[in-house]
């Protein structure tokens, strides 16, 4: 049985290398689902999507629209048999613009996959059309039938694991980015981890556990973030358990973290910071509370303690970054890090002790909680 991946293209106009462009940021860095040959963003059509947005090269070139993508494909030899939305727009709609450029993908005979509110899968002229050219479409956001959606049950007290909550300081932070890197981090030194996603483009990545957190109906979101929680725990018995954020806790429109921090009762959280932004992200207006606040909030609601800043470096000039990070270390007391830049190597310091002490503690005994 063929183990390769689909050969897709990302669709990211006019969003790439801003906040609303996250899935295809996550697609281009770290996917285990697809291949991506190209990035669609007619704003950086012949560059390289990795030097773009991290300053190094990647190999995954930009093309101008739906037909160059497709004719780049075919004359790389790697034709294309998916088209994956990597817009992340505030809401989740779909625009006039966008639904234009899926119906072109749907006839060039392109499976379609989306992260976005609006189902394509429920649009009766893209699914006319999909059934014709012998295609599907995918919509990652949406619930499955209630009858199979879990309440809250209280088995989360026998997951054993480090539990390791990334949460943020505001949305489109690079929370997920960072908890696959602790993944990796944890995976090379040795240790079983497991990441549990909370949104749509963790899906997309290729995230064994998880739930697109903000599909669901309230009554189930503790249950269904539980259930992931323990689902990992029960099938893969790792030494950690990394889980993504959404939003943050003071966001005016995603005010994210509370279900987290209730359902999957974090042993520790690693705290995601833009520093150079001022305001909530979409909300000018709205000035993102003071990091030593959302910190003193994060703990009093878990009852857990921050352990660790990774900052995300948007906007902030590369020769500043160890400035950035020495000057919020001093502030706030605690490790700070960019990994994009240094990778996880902090961080993993900061949580191993904990990671070991689970580890040498016999199951069911656990004298914090």
């Amino acid at each position: 049985m063929s183990t390769s991946k689909p050969k897709t293209i990302v669709y990211c106009e006019g969003a790439f290398n801003t906040p609303n462009g996250k899935t295809a940021h996550g697609l281009v860095r770290f996917t285990q689902r697809y291949e991506v040959i190209t990035v669609v963003d007619s704003r950086y059509r012949g560059q390289d999507a990795g030097t773009v947005l991290d300053h190094r090269e990647n190999g995954i070139p930009i093309t101008g629209d739906v037909d160059g993508a497709v004719a780049l494909c075919r004359e790389k030899d790697t034709p294309a048999t998916h088209f994956v939305i990597g817009l992340a727009p505030d809401g989740g709609r779909l625009s006039a613009s966008v639904r234009k450029d899926v119906e072109k993908a749907v006839g060039l005979r392109l499976h379609v996959v989306s992260g976005l509110h609006d189902f394509l899968s429920e649009d009766p002229d893209l699914n006319a059309l999909a059934r014709k050219r012998g295609v599907t479409l995918t919509d990652v956001r949406k619930p499955p039938p209630r009858s199979e959606l879990h309440f809250f049950t209280g088995d989360i007290e026998e997951v054993h694991a480090l539990k390791v909550a990334v949460l943020g300081t505001d949305s489109a932070v690079g929370k997920r980015t960072t908890a696959w890197k602790l993944v990796e981090g944890f995976t090379a030194r040795g240790y079983r981890c497991e990441m549990v996603g909370t949104g749509q483009t963790a899906w997309m990545q290729g995230a064994r556990y998880g739930v697109v957190e903000d599909s669901l109906v309230s009554d189930f979101v503790a249950g269904e973030i539980e259930h992931a929680v323990v689902s990992a725990w029960r099938e893969r018995k790792p030494d950690v358990i990394v889980v993504e954020g959404q939003g943050s806790l003071m966001n005016p429109a995603y005010p994210g973290g509370f279900e987290i921090i209730a359902a999957a009762r974090p042993d520790v959280i690693v705290l995601q910071h833009a520093p150079a932004r001022k305001d909530y992200d979409g909300f000018p207006g709205y000035p993102i509370h003071p990091l030593p606040l959302q910190i003193q909030a994060l703990e009093l609601v878990s009852g857990k303690r921050v352990a660790a800043i990774a900052i995300n470096h948007e906007s902030i000039p590369k020769q500043e970054l160890p400035w950035v990070c020495s000057t919020i270390a001093r502030t706030v007391g605690l490790p700070t890090v960019d990994v994009l830049s240094e990778g996880p190597r902090k961080l993993i310091a900061a949580l191993a002790q904990l990671v070991n002490e689970r580890r040498e503690r016999p199951v069911g005994v656990d004298h914090e909680r």
